[in-house]
């Protein structure tokens, strides 16, 4: 009850839950450059953000008359996004196999059409890898990021990137919070000895302290696409 109150986004997803078309598309328009972001850094080498971002939402939308809002609706969302994360490594034929199940889509699941419409949709506009793929710093942050193992770069996503409390992690990860918390610390001290490099020759500028504070793609919440600015951030 208290996260129907309190979350707009659960109040949102449990319009969907009745088959609100528009609650659906307005989840989207949400989420999409969010999940996208997320797809492209726990899955940086396939080039399949979009079409795993997509199939998150397929799995929302099919979920939808089972859905009880136990967590926030973020919490919820992205941990199915780091199940198809997960599940998208296990074969390298998944873009073949996300392929075919778009084909088949029109005879198998002609009743999601309405919904995952809007998924298809020219987003260029939400899509952050086209404004940050020119902007050597963030492509330093990233590579970086992408350096960490899955754990570490989950959790420091949903932290950073996310603004997850270690409890929100520890609820979409399926970990105590001082597993979480030590996921962090790991990532922390494997980000320096990447990053120090770039900040001692003045390339990301500014100082790195990873008791203190993480550099990160400053991102504006408001318009969901990042500045490209590496910002310092308080771990609190």
């Amino acid at each position: 009850m208290r996260y129907t109150q309190s979350d707009p986004d659960v109040r949102l997803m449990l319009r969907v839950k009745e088959d609100d078309a528009g609650a659906f598309e307005e989840l989207v328009r949400r989420y999409q450059a969010r999940l996208v972001r997320l797809m492209q850094h726990l899955a940086p080498r396939g080039g399949l953000a979009e079409d795993l971002a997509q199939e998150t939402f397929l799995r929302v939308y099919r979920a939808r008359q089972s859905y009880t809002p136990g967590a926030k609706f973020s919490t919820w969302l992205f941990t199915i996004a780091g199940n198809v994360a997960r599940n998208s490594k296990r074969t390298a034929s998944r873009r073949h196999e996300t392929s075919e199940v778009d084909s088949q889509r029109g005879a198998d699941d002609s009743d999601d059409a309405p919904f995952l419409a809007v998924t298809a949709v020219d987003s260029s506009g939400l899509m952050p890898t086209r404004q940050v793929e020119g902007d050597e710093r963030a492509s330093i942050v990233r590579s970086a990021v992408a350096s960490l193992n899955e754990r570490q770069r989950m959790a420091l996503i949903l932290s950073r990137f996310e603004n997850m409390s270690y409890v929100e992690i520890a609820e979409t990860m399926g970990l105590s919070t001082k597993a979480v918390k030590s996921l962090l610390s790991r990532a922390r001290v494997s980000l320096k000895e990447a990053l120090t490099p770039y900040i001692e020759s003045g390339q990301l500028g500014g100082t790195f302290d990873p008791a203190m504070s993480l550099p990160s793609i400053k991102i504006d919440h408001n318009s969901k696409q990042p500045t490209g600015e590496v910002v310092e951030e308080d771990p609190s």
